[in-house]
């Protein structure tokens, strides 16, 4: 003979059961709202990161058109026979801005030559640049404007180093910069502002002002 459940074991899975899903219902309402949430957040952030990769940009071709413009100013200040200057190329690598700078040369009859670093131009023209990407990224990154440069103009042309010399000296004037320069070249000598000799006495260096 079958035995009759009783209610009150019957009542108490019912109970057990609505619990169950009323609690299933609480976490699945709890779930979607933090699914809408995760949503809007993921949102903002795309907004943010877009915001944040425009303003990149725009600070990119902001610097660069500025670069651009002081290497190709040195470049046609001191090569003052060659007609010279300086091109960015922007791209994205790998999900970074990349940049490179291109010299270019016009030629008398109207072609062009381009190219990067030494290869394409010789130490002169490389070393010329090097110094001013030193001057930009004093300035750009808000450091004390002072540059020293240890014999860092190579041995080319006295004219060049001459044009060099007097650019430097219009640069530091409109910018505000001290530059200290070490050389055995009279041509910067005489470009200088200030000048000194340094000479051996009883085993110490001594400064001597020239001008």
């Amino acid at each position: 003979m079958l035995s009759i459940p009783s209610t009150e074991d019957l009542r108490d899975k019912v109970s057990r059961a609505v619990g169950r899903r009323e609690s299933v219902e609480t976490d699945l309402r709890d779930t979607k709202a933090r699914v809408k949430l995760l949503e809007r957040e993921e949102t903002l952030l795309d907004l943010t990161a877009a915001y944040v990769r425009k303003l990149i940009d725009e600070e990119v071709t902001v610097g660069v058109k500025a670069v651009e413009r002081l290497l190709t100013e040195g470049l046609q200040a001191v090569f003052t026979d060659q007609d010279l200057r300086v091109k960015a190329e922007v791209a994205v690598e790998r999900g970074k801005v990349a940049v490179n700078l291109v010299t270019c040369q016009k030629n008398p009859d109207g072609s062009e030559v381009e190219g990067l670093g030494n290869d394409a131009f010789g130490g002169a023209v490389t070393t010329v640049q090097s110094i001013l990407l030193r001057i930009i990224i004093v300035l750009r990154r808000g450091l004390r404007p002072a540059l020293l440069l240890d014999e860092a103009l190579p041995a080319f042309d006295g004219n060049y180093v001459a044009n060099m010399g007097n650019f430097l000296r219009t640069l530091c004037a409109r910018l505000g910069m001290d530059i200290l320069l070490v050389t055995h070249n009279p041509a910067l000598v005489e470009a200088a502002d200030k000048a000194y000799r340094i000479k051996k006495t009883n085993g110490a260096a001594r400064f001597e002002e020239t001008r």
